[in-house]
């Protein structure tokens, strides 16, 4: 089975809703405001189900996970606003054709343990957050109930990246490699420091491999912070990255916790040159499969990747 555990679509009623608001997020026609950015013009094609669908079968995907795109800024908005775009992704994601499943959402000024529990047993595969919900201690244990939730259900968390308004005079790609990778490392080093003691059983997916956090071990050891082992339950997606970045990842963590995702329609599926048929199977099948099912006896670690550090 081949996943790619990172994508996003709109569904129809959504679209409908961010046009009929006068305030950001909100469409005009297809072109998107939000807020501190300049518009956007969204391509339709991005957002037709049809389309989509056949570029799935087309990538080869008997498995595409969908999830809001963070950096609208739904979850951050009051409850009051938040609530009908949430419903509205949620009801149209899952009613979405194979081969898509779908990351819940929540509001964060508000968060509601209960509402994520509805929609796990409605049929999410687990909860994506926005690493700006998550830079620090006080974040994490903001967000501990819902965490709570999804550890008792077994199911896991994604971390994407939040809103960045891109800072005055810079070019189109900055948030993409800025902001959106300063967020991705910082939650990963919180969740180092203060998220694992207090949900040891957690599986969490960061998107865009963490920032590429993991690969300042050697400076973090050097300071004081410690290496430790590899943390089997905490995997990194592969969206925008290409074979340099991710082989540099593997060698550092090992092949067992990197999974496959693309960020469609943002950036195209790649499939790293690994140089090994193997490795291909473990990004697309054995490790997303691990990611949203736990640990079973069916799936090898190397051995390789055993001895490592954790950085």
């Amino acid at each position: 089975m081949f996943t790619d555990v990172h994508q996003h679509i709109w569904p129809p009623a959504l679209v409908e809703l961010l046009r009929s608001r006068t305030a950001p997020p909100h469409l005009d026609g297809w072109t998107l405001h939000l807020a501190g950015e300049p518009p956007y013009r969204v391509d339709a094609a991005d957002h037709d189900i049809a389309a989509r669908t056949r570029l799935a079968a087309d990538d080869g995907l008997d498995l595409a996970l969908v999830s809001l795109s963070s950096p609208l800024g739904i979850e951050h908005l009051p409850p009051a606003e938040a609530a009908p775009l949430l419903a509205a992704f949620h009801d149209g994601a899952l009613a979405l054709p194979a081969p898509f499943a779908v990351w819940a959402s929540c509001c964060l000024p508000a968060p509601d343990p209960d509402a994520v529990e509805r929609e796990l047993r409605r049929g999410c595969v687990g909860l994506q957050l926005p690493a700006t919900a998550l830079l620090d201690a006080a974040g994490w244990a903001r967000c501990a109930p819902l965490l709570d939730v999804l550890t008792r259900h077994d199911k896991p968390l994604l971390v994407h990246p939040g809103a960045a308004p891109p800072a005055a005079g810079t070019p189109p790609w900055w948030p993409a490699l800025v902001p959106y990778v300063q967020q991705m490392h910082t939650s990963w080093f919180a969740f180092r420091t203060f998220g694992r003691t207090r949900h040891p059983r957690l599986r969490v997916c960061f998107a865009a491999l963490a920032g590429l956090a993991p690969l300042h071990g050697e400076r973090l050891a050097a300071r004081g912070g410690g290496r430790g082992k590899i943390d089997f339950d905490v995997f990194y997606d592969t969206s925008s990255y290409g074979t340099r970045a991710v082989d540099a990842l593997v060698r550092d963590v090992g092949i067992d916790v990197v999974v496959s995702g693309s960020d469609r329609p943002y950036a195209p599926l790649v499939i790293p040159d690994l140089g090994a048929d193997a490795a291909v199977h473990a990004l697309r099948t054995a490790n997303p499969a691990r990611l949203l099912h736990g640990r079973t006896p069916t799936v090898p670690h190397t051995g390789r990747s055993r001895e490592r550090s954790h950085s």
